[in-house]
This record gives structure tokens, sequence and C-alpha cells, in this order.
């Protein structure tokens, strides 16, 4: 799976953890991806579903109140695309999950890597 790496460092330590922690819970879909001996997924994507929310919410505060303290002039750019992403993790039907619980994985692991690698090496790492 994804490993960090020092590319994705923005040097702020709390952001560093958090983004840390986002690549942890992406691991675990994917891990999750790969079980093959659960045959129903269905409580467990939505359990990790609602953790990728609550933590990313939490990530995203944080990061905008330290933005916020150091005046940082990219501030309301970098709020639009926070909130792009909760969007789209809002937007997550749990009603099609059950369905096709793969794919769905697999199209929620895809959103969330390509989102989280692009939007640290383009926009956070920018902050420090």
């Amino acid at each position: 799976m994804i490993q960090w790496k020092d590319d994705y460092c923005t040097g702020i330590a709390p952001i560093d953890e958090q983004h840390k922690e986002l690549f942890s819970i992406a691991n675990r879909i994917y891990d999750l991806l790969k079980n093959d001996l659960i045959p129903d997924k269905y409580d467990s994507i939505v359990a990790i579903i609602g953790e990728l929310q609550s933590y990313t919410r939490y990530h995203f505060k944080t990061e905008e109140d330290y933005m916020q303290r150091i005046n940082y002039r990219r501030f309301l750019s970098q709020k639009a695309a926070h909130n792009e992403f909760l969007a789209k993790m809002d937007a997550i039907d749990l009603g099609k999950i059950d369905n096709s619980q793969n794919q769905y994985l697999i199209e929620i692991l895809d959103f969330v890597l390509d989102w989280l690698a692009s939007h640290i090496v383009k926009a956070d790492k920018l902050i420090a």
C-alpha cells in the first residue's frame, strides 16, 4: 500500500502526524479490500468511512486553525479544497455499498489517496 514519504512532510509536526494518520486509515481501507475472509464487508466499510469523515474534519480544523494563526494568504483556497473533499465524503451513498463492496472500496481508496498525495504536495507543503 502507500507508504509515508519524506516528500509529504510539511515541517509542521502536528499536521504531518495527522497526515500520517490519514494514510493509516487509507491503509486500513486497503487491508479491508484485500481481506477475502470477510464475505460481507458492509459494516466494516460504514465504520471506516465514518472514521475517515470524522478524522478528516478534525485534521482540516487543525490545519485551518494553524493557517489562520499565521495569517496564511492562501487560506481561502485551502478551505475551499477541504470543503470539496468533505462534500465528496458526505455524498457517499451507503445504500450503494452493498451491491458492489470491493468496487466501492477501490473507488474510495483511489479518491482518498489521489487527493491526499496531491493536496499535501501541491497545497499543504506551501503552508510552512
